[in-house]
């Protein structure tokens, strides 16, 4: 990503040729947010977009009855509020930096015009929404999954600081806690705690094996641990 980091696994930059993600990037304002800033806040009338090229962001929407519901984590190369230029729409959800983030900040209007003059940005897009959509229907059928991911976070990184061994492809945590055993520890259902590793190893920030946890990202995984709900961060 010319000198940016490495896009996320089904980011819209993942599936942008060099020119095509040379070209989009060209055509935008550079922006940076410190960690906890939010990036877009739900119910906004903006219909600017950003592209994230470092950092990553929790998106989230605050229910009835107060609770935040995580959707799940934005990393580099991920488009974040296309839906408001696209459709006019207000912001549906939050995005809120977990580290400190660059995008690449975008009008409504010049968003939509690469999309007419780049039908291959167009076509990626699409794929991107499809993506999203998959997730969120997950995320609705059980919500909880990402309320409780953040305390998984917390273990994993604890083991990994305490046992982990450092290698080319991440931190390995050989003799891992089984899924039971974690959902024991935290408090909650082994289904929750499962689903909640499955948005991890989506998001190329863990992968999982039996009784091996490889964390590939723990600088990610380290600031999701410390984020919390609601715009608050521990130190």
């Amino acid at each position: 990503m010319n000198g940016h980091d490495e896009a996320a696994e089904g980011a819209l930059l993942a599936y942008l040729s060099e020119d095509d993600r040379d070209y989009l990037l060209a055509r935008g304002t550079r922006r940076r947010f410190r960690a906890n800033a939010f990036v877009i806040m739900e119910g906004d009338p903006s219909d600017h977009v950003h592209v994230l090229v470092s950092g990553w962001v929790r998106v989230s929407t605050i229910v009835e009855d107060g609770r935040e519901v995580l959707f799940g984590l934005r990393g580099p190369g991920e488009v974040l509020g296309d839906l408001a230029a696209i459709n006019g729409w207000a912001r549906t959800a939050s995005c809120r930096a977990i580290e400190p983030c660059a995008t690449v900040q975008l009008t409504g209007a010049q968003f939509l015009a690469v999309l007419r003059t780049r039908p291959e940005i167009a076509i990626a897009t699409l794929k991107t929404v499809a993506v999203r959509l998959r997730a969120a229907e997950s995320a609705r059928i059980d919500s909880a999954a990402f309320d409780v991911s953040r305390r998984v976070a917390v273990v994993l990184v604890r083991l990994a600081e305490e046992h982990g061994r450092r290698t080319p492809e991440g931190v390995v945590i050989e003799a891992a806690l089984s899924q039971a055993d974690i959902a024991a520890q935290i408090g909650a259902a082994r289904r929750t705690v499962a689903r909640a590793l499955a948005m991890l190893r989506q998001r190329g920030i863990v992968e999982t094996g039996r009784r091996r946890i490889i964390v590939r990202q723990l600088r990610v995984l380290r600031a999701f641990a410390r984020s919390e709900p609601n715009g608050t961060q521990e130190p």
